[in-house]
């Protein structure tokens, strides 16, 4: 089963309208997310909590590194340069943090708000290699601007 994004932007946006807290709206987007496609192993966010620093929020699937600096692995690599990252073998991804053991690719966001500030990451995980592509990075960087851009 692959995720309808259309279907899926109505569904989020119909749950969470009018809602401004945005630890309420994280944990609606991931389990949205993690049971709309197949391919989602570990759905979640990571939020900046202090400067150059992640930490887990709410998220679907196995446990989730706690804390992950913006100089560490793929989350932080997104967190530091706002740029979507799209790993398609995080084996050879420099500085992977293995959070998990069955993870072989993954798609990171960063999540603005409505100021253009990085308040989180969104990172979707696969046990399956090359699982991402750029057709995801766009209707997920829609979606999050959708949910995300007023706050």
């Amino acid at each position: 089963m692959r995720v309808n994004y259309s279907e899926l932007a109505k569904t989020v946006a119909a749950l969470t309208e009018g809602e401004t807290d945005a630890v309420a709206l994280m944990a609606t987007v991931a389990c949205e997310l993690h049971h709309a496609d197949e391919r989602f192993d570990w759905t979640g966010f990571y939020r900046v909590t202090e400067p150059e620093v992640l930490k887990i929020g709410p998220y679907q699937g196995g446990h989730g590194c706690l804390v992950i600096p913006f100089s560490r692995g793929v989350c932080g690599a997104a967190a530091r340069t706002g740029e979507v990252q799209l790993v398609e073998d995080v084996e050879a991804f420099p500085g992977h943090i293995a959070c998990s053991s069955s993870t072989r690719s993954e798609i990171v966001l960063p999540v603005r708000n409505g100021k253009g500030e990085v308040i989180a990451v969104l990172d979707i995980d696969s046990d399956r290699p090359a699982a991402f592509t750029a057709e995801d990075a766009e209707h997920l960087q829609a979606l999050l601007a959708q949910v995300f851009g007023t706050l």
